[in-house]
C-alpha cells in the first residue's frame, strides 16, 4: 500500500499570531484556528494534560498545508539552537514556489523575515533563496525561470 499524499507539516511555535501572519503574508490561507485538548490527543501525541491552540494553513492550490500548534501546557520545548543552520539534523525548511521572489522578500521582511544567505539563480531554471521568519522558522522560496 502506497501513500496517498502528504497532509501537513507541523510546526510548533510561542507566538501563534506573529507565525500565522507571516504565512499569510507568504500567501498562504488560514483555513481554521482553535483550543485542541482531550484525552485523544494526548493518546495521539503522548502527552499526558495537553492543551494548545492550533491553526491549519493551506497553499493557495489546497495541495500542500502548514499546521502551526501553540502548547499552553505542557510548556512547549526547545530541542536546538532557535536559528540552527541549514546542515543541523532534522527537518530544516519548507520550501515554496513563487512567482516574485523579489516581492515575497520585501514583504516577508515587514514580518521580521531575513535573507539567510543571498538570492541566486541556479541555471536558467530557478531563483532561490532562504529566509528566517519568527521564531527562526526557515522558509526556501523558488521562483521558476522560463
Amino acid at each position: 500500500m502506497a501513500i496517498q499524499r502528504m497532509d501537513n507539516v507541523l510546526i510548533v511555535v510561542e507566538d501563534l499570531d506573529v507565525v500565522i501572519a507571516f504565512f499569510v503574508e507568504l500567501g498562504m490561507e488560514l483555513e481554521g484556528q482553535g483550543p485542541v485538548e482531550g484525552r485523544w490527543v494526548e493518546r495521539v501525541i503522548g502527552i499526558d494534560d495537553v492543551r494548545q491552540e492550533v491553526a491549519m494553513l493551506r497553499t493557495p492550490d489546497g495541495h500542500g498545508k502548514v499546521e502551526l500548534a501553540m502548547f499552553h501546557r505542557p510548556t512547549a520545548i526547545g530541542a536546538e539552537p532557535k536559528n540552527a543552520p541549514a546542515n543541523t539534523l532534522g527537518i530544516r525548511r519548507i520550501m515554496f514556489a513563487v512567482d516574485d521572489i523579489e516581492d515575497v522578500i520585501t514583504r516577508l521582511r515587514g514580518h521580521g523575515a531575513e535573507l539567510v544567505g543571498e538570492l541566486e539563480r541556479y541555471e536558467d531554471a530557478y531563483r532561490l533563496c532562504y529566509v528566517r521568519g519568527p521564531e527562526g522558522i526557515l522558509v526556501g522560496l523558488a521562483e521558476q525561470l522560463t
